[in-house]
């Protein structure tokens, strides 16, 4: 019994371990990207990880008092809010329409539209450079949203049909005998059972729309337009760059998409584990 209880003891502590181990790793960058933007460049450099000698908040003001501070953090808020609104209304169709709509080559479409999880969007730089061009979109919004939403559908769809599949049959079955059609079971019965899976892909799609850099980069030549990462650019010179200041920057920017995600995690796990388990 003894040899057991110290077992189970030692199995929690490597448990534990692990997960303060884990925890150090994703938490130390953020330390050191919050204490950076207090600490002069020298102190910096000489010290990332240590508490500043004087708590200098210039770094901090000077970015929250700058007006292209929140015209990047309001070009980052249409795109971001476009291009996860634009996600979520048009996977979770999709991912519906798979699911419980039966019809002719239904795997084939499904396979091809996640085959896209397989790109990153990086890959297809050039071609969307050129498409955007054409179209006549390059320096607007819309240059930026669209691609986004492309290589955001395939993983959005996949989360959302795993859901959906797990949603009790008899309910549809009973809404097909009591006359309602397929969009009004869509919009009245299956979205207000969905927020789980609504809040966790939103999650997702917002963090990866929100700090978005290589799309902007691209699709972007007019500062009024620029989004918060593009900002970055602000703080590097010829010959260096203003790390303190770039390390504040970051700080402010990415409070809104941590704040979200406080506020959204019981969902985020509720919706990733909801079709997990047949039943």
């Amino acid at each position: 019994m003894q040899h057991i209880e110290q077992s189970s003891l030692v199995s929690r502590s490597a448990k534990w371990g692990l997960l303060l181990l884990t925890a150090l790793f994703v938490l130390l960058p953020f330390w050191i990207t919050v204490l950076g933007g207090f600490k002069t460049l020298g102190e910096l450099r000489v010290a990332p990880l240590a508490l500043p000698r004087t708590w200098d908040t210039t770094a901090y003001m000077d970015i929250l008092l700058s007006p292209t501070t929140w015209r990047m953090m309001m070009n980052s808020l249409i795109i971001t809010g476009f291009t996860v609104s634009i996600v979520l209304i048009t996977a979770s169709m999709l991912a519906f329409t798979f699911s419980h709509m039966k019809f002719a080559g239904r795997n084939y479409i499904y396979s091809y539209v996640i085959l896209g999880m397989m790109f990153p969007g990086a890959t297809a730089i050039l071609p969307l450079f050129i498409k955007v061009r054409d179209l006549g979109l390059l320096d607007t919004y819309a240059g930026v949203i669209l691609p986004q939403v492309a290589f955001g559908l395939a993983m959005s769809v996949l989360l959302f049909r795993t859901f959906f599949e797990q949603l009790p049959k008899d309910l549809f079955e009973a809404a097909l005998v009591d006359g309602c059609s397929y969009g009004r079971f869509f919009w009245t019965i299956v979205m207000p059972l969905s927020q789980p899976i609504l809040a966790t892909v939103g999650v997702f799609i917002l963090v990866q729309s929100w700090n978005n850099y290589i799309f902007p980069l691209i699709m972007l030549n007019d500062r009024a337009v620029y989004p918060w990462p593009l900002g970055l650019m602000e703080f590097r010179g010829q010959y260096g760059a203003e790390w303190n200041r770039i390390l504040a920057y970051i700080t402010v920017t990415i409070m809104p998409a941590v704040a979200f995600f406080l506020y959204a995690q019981k969902y985020i796990v509720a919706g990733l584990t909801g079709g997990a388990v047949k039943g």
